[in-house]
């Protein structure tokens, strides 16, 4: 479940950037209850995506240089005995 935390916060994040509102590393990691590492991993990620994820130091914030949009979709079933159960299925960015 690891991974889905993760998710969690890649998707908390990108929409922190989406709206300008970081505020400043320090600050970001604080509100995300992360290190300020995994808040730097996680912009990582971001750009490993692709995303023009900038920094200005005159707004104190994060942002997307230009439009970027990230969306999740994510579905988790066991299937036991022929017998299908969900127990996670949803969008987290639409």
């Amino acid at each position: 479940m690891n991974k889905i935390k993760t998710l969690e916060n890649l998707q908390k994040l990108h929409l922190l950037i989406e709206s300008e509102c970081t505020g400043p590393p320090r600050s970001l990691a604080r509100r995300m209850e992360l290190s300020e590492r995994s808040v730097y991993n996680l912009l990582e990620v971001l750009k490993d995506f692709n995303a023009p994820v900038a920094y200005s130091r005159s707004r104190k914030t994060y942002y997307y240089s230009n439009h970027f949009k990230l969306d999740f979709r994510i579905s988790l079933s066991v299937t036991n005995n022929n017998e299908v159960t969900e127990l996670f299925r949803g969008s987290y960015l639409n």
